[in-house]
This record gives structure tokens, C-alpha cells and sequence, in this order.
């Protein structure tokens, strides 16, 4: 396998993490970025204790300057990106006829802007090498929407409607696009939902549990993939028979 150059973004979080893992057990140069230095130090410090290793960079996602500046951070450290994975994502779930202006606004830029912002710096070195992967992270909820969350549910959907024009424009440079939608997962976030909550959600779900995060980085580990050169512009559902959509 051939080692390459990762960022994962929103690398911290429990999906993200496991993400990182991955593709670093796999033999890739992994980094990630972070807004609060000492929570991602406590991190970097849990992975090398089991013989991980990530570079962190600060980054905001949302400020296309500051993602220039870790992209450059990142390359000169340890070489050109090749392998991409928008996972950075929050949630400021309210019905709309609540939602204001800023939960709509914080959730676009975090979820879907972050896309171009991150993308926009790598995408021509890509090009350059005609080689690349780039991987969505979008959202059960992305596909057939969700009571409280029309701004998440737009942002996920747009991730995708991005993924298959960035594979169009791309697929001749030997740059993959594609969507990883992954429904309930036991993540930190998940698992702060009270119980009975949970206990409701698990019941719509065929497979009868949540998922692992390990789960879904599989599936990341699946698509950037030497061997996974003619698969571009797809969504891959991840959620336990939750939603089953063509």
C-alpha cells in the first residue's frame, strides 16, 4: 500500500477519530485540525499512547484564509495532500419556524462552506498529480430530511449535490468524489441524548443497535482505496437499514 498524505478534518470528534485511526494504522501520514489547542493535545495524547500519530493544526473551518493556512501548514510538514475527508460538522437542531438566522448560518458554513473553504487550497495540487480522494461525510438526514433540523439536513444534502460536480469536473485528473452518509452512531454527541430518546431511535433501526464509529471509517478507508479508482461520485449509506434509498 502506498503511504499517503491525509487530512482529516473535525479529526477530534468521536467519528473523526476514528477516521484517524484508520487511515494512520493503514500507513497514511494523518493530520487533523483543531480551534482549542489544549482539548486537541489531551487527544494527540490518547492516540499516542496507542501508537498513533497526528499532526494537529490549527483551523477553522469556516474561514477560508485559515484553511489556506493549514493546508500549507500540513504540506510543508509532511508533504501534499492526497487524500481529503470533509467530516468537520455540528448541529443547532430547532424547528425553522424558531431557528434563527445564526443556527441556520453556523450550520451552513460549519457543514457545507467548510467544503469549499477546505477543498478549494488541495484540489489544484490534485490536479497537478492527477491522483486524489476526497471523501464527504454527510448524514442519514441529509437523504430524507429530520423534524428540527432543516439547516443540517440542507447542509448534508448539499455536501453530496458538491461531491458529484467536484467528481464530474475531476474524474480525468484521477481524483475521486464521494459521499459517506452515516446514520446513528454511538458517538459522545449521540449518546448525551436522553435514554428513551435512544431507546426510539434504536427501535426504527432494522440492525437493532447504533452504529461504531470504526464503522464508518471503514467505509473511508474503503473509498480512498488504491483499488477504488473507478468508484466516484457515489453516496455510500451507513445506518443499519435505517434509510434504504437507491
Amino acid at each position: 500500500m502506498t503511504s499517503r498524505v491525509a487530512l482529516v478534518t473535525g479529526g477530534t470528534g468521536g467519528i473523526g477519530t476514528a477516521i484517524v485511526r484508520r487511515l494512520a494504522a493503514s500507513g497514511h501520514r494523518v493530520a487533523t485540525n483543531y480551534r482549542d489547542e489544549t482539548k486537541a493535545r489531551d487527544w494527540q495524547a490518547r492516540l499516542r499512547s496507542d501508537g498513533i500519530e497526528a499532526l494537529l493544526v490549527p483551523g477553522d473551518v469556516c474561514d477560508s484564509d485559515s484553511c489556506v493556512a493549514m493546508v500549507r501548514a500540513i504540506e510543508k510538514t509532511l508533504g501534499p495532500i492526497e487524500i481529503l475527508v470533509n467530516n468537520a460538522g455540528i448541529t443547532r437542531d430547532s424547528t425553522f419556524h424558531r431557528m434563527t438566522y445564526q443556527q441556520w448560518n453556523d450550520v451552513i458554513h460549519t457543514n457545507l462552506n467548510a467544503c469549499f473553504n477546505v477543498t478549494r487550497p488541495v484540489i489544484e495540487g490534485m490536479r497537478e498529480r492527477k491522483w486524489g480522494r476526497i471523501v464527504q461525510i454527510s448524514s442519514i438526514n441529509g437523504q430524507k430530511g429530520q423534524y428540527g433540523q432543516a439547516n443540517y439536513a440542507a447542509a448534508k444534502a448539499g455536501m453530496h449535490g458538491f461531491t458529484i460536480s467536484l467528481a464530474q469536473e475531476n474524474a480525468r485528473f484521477g481524483i475521486t468524489v464521494n459521499t459517506v452518509s452515516p446514520g446513528y452512531v454511538g458517538t459522545e454527541m449521540v449518546m448525551a441524548v436522553p435514554e428513551d430518546v435512544r431507546a426510539k431511535i434504536v427501535a426504527q433501526i432494522p440492525l437493532g443497535r447504533l452504529g461504531e464509529p470504526a464503522e464508518i471509517a471503514y467505509a473511508i478507508s474503503f473509498f480512498v482505496g488504491e483499488e477504488a479508482a473507478w468508484i466516484t461520485g457515489a453516496n455510500l449509506a451507513i445506518n443499519g437499514g435505517h434509510y434504504m434509498g437507491w
